[in-house]
């Protein structure tokens, strides 16, 4: 469905039913501190119903537009946090009041470089700290960085206080590509695991010297975790969980606690995998997708001695994110996961059954899914790719 049917379809929808799937009015703007944000939902600004191929309904609403959006996640209170790729953190408030955070790190914004993931620890509602990945320069060149600070002032006047950096990719090099630096908390809390792309120049991914190419595993302090499986060999291959990998963009743990990641491949070969520590994915000796100038590169086959892709795709839909879901909004799909895709312009559901996965729905959306998460109600919110990229909301249709 084109962008202008699309939305001659939201305003027919707007026009024959402008309460549907409206919270109460935005209320006027008040000062003051994090207790005193409003918890009302804002209306959205258009309405649009999609219907899978199955026929389980969803309704998207429009909730706001960024520049750039990268990433999102949901503070205690309603809040969510919205990076934007040039550098912006934006606050938004449950009545849908946007306001920029201070003491946001000086990012180079190139190619596929900037302002990246955002978590928030596992002890926010009392440590306040916010986790941030993004692209500097240094000797070398640029790469990937990942700090902390705490998130302080007030609803009006946020601002990140004593950001500090806590993991570096290393090597820094040249290129703009290929980045990685999704960031998730193991559930217990007591891990941080960062993606890191391979920069674009192959045979890191297979060096134990670099993590570039690798998906680490530190505490929240940003030292390598004990018991990795490389941790006796000390140095930046202290940090290391697994290797092989291409340009993970997606991180997610499933309620049984396994770690799955999401991984652009080259010309097709696009990955869904089971991370398992100490485990070689392959790239660049094995994939399931080509090289952009047509040379093959070998297929995953059986003893191969590289671990497999759970799912993959060819063509290639450029998969940019991970959600498991969780909530009760959508019962039906519990435990199963939604990967936003890019060059795809979809939402992709993959029935996840134990280890094993099977892609089960792909929802066209005609542009670009930056990310994809999990609101606290169990609605469903995707980021658009794009300069005035998208906030929606999917939820059930009534």
């Amino acid at each position: 469905m084109g962008r202008s049917l699309i939305l001659g379809l939201a305003m027919l929808l707007i026009a024959g039913c402008s309460t549907h799937g409206a919270g109460p009015s935005p209320s006027a703007s008040t000062a003051g501190t994090w207790a005193s944000v409003p918890t009302v939902s804002p209306s959205p600004t258009a309405t649009i119903t999609k219907t899978a191929p199955d026929g389980r309904p969803f309704v998207i609403d429009e909730l706001g537009r960024f520049d750039e959006p990268w990433a999102m996640t949901f503070l205690p209170s309603g809040q969510l946090l919205i990076t934007e790729r040039g550098g912006a953190l934006k606050l938004r408030e449950p009545d849908g009041r946007v306001r920029d955070a201070g003491g946001v790190p000086k990012v180079v914004h190139e190619g596929q470089g900037g302002l990246g993931d955002v978590i928030i620890s596992p002890g926010f509602a009392m440590d306040r700290l916010v986790y941030l990945s993004w692209v500097e320069r240094g000797q070398g060149g640029t790469g990937a960085a990942v700090g902390r600070a705490e998130l302080a002032g007030t609803a009006d006047a946020p601002a990140l206080t004593g950001l500090a950096v806590i993991w570096r990719q290393q090597p820094k090099t040249s290129g703009s590509g290929h980045f990685g630096h999704r960031l998730a908390f193991s559930p217990d809390g007591a891990y941080l695991f960062v993606s890191s792309g391979e920069r674009q120049k192959f045979d890191p991914a297979q060096d134990l010297g670099t993590n570039l190419g690798k998906i680490v595993r530190l505490t929240p302090d940003g030292t390598p975790a004990p018991g990795n499986p490389w941790s006796a060999r000390g140095g930046v291959t202290a940090q290391l969980w697994t290797y092989g990998h291409r340009n993970p963009l997606g991180l997610a743990f499933d309620a049984t606690g396994n770690l799955w990641s999401t991984e652009m491949g080259p010309r097709g070969g696009d990955e869904l995998n089971l991370i398992e520590p100490g485990s070689n994915y392959g790239w660049p000796k094995t994939s399931n997708g080509s090289h952009y100038d047509g040379r093959n590169i070998p297929d995953h086959r059986a003893g191969d001695g590289f671990a497999a892709p759970t799912v993959f795709w060819n063509p290639s839909v450029s998969p940019s994110s991970l959600m498991i879901y969780s909530g009760s909004a959508f019962p039906q799909w519990q435990g199963d996961a939604f990967i936003g895709a890019l060059s795809g312009q979809a939402l992709i559901r993959v029935d996840l059954d134990g280890i094993t996965a099977k892609v089960a729905d792909t929802w066209q959306l005609d542009e670009r899914i930056r990310e994809v998460e999990q609101a606290p109600d169990g609605t469903i919110w995707l980021l658009e790719d794009a300069p005035s990229g998208r906030l929606l909301r999917l939820g059930p249709l009534h």
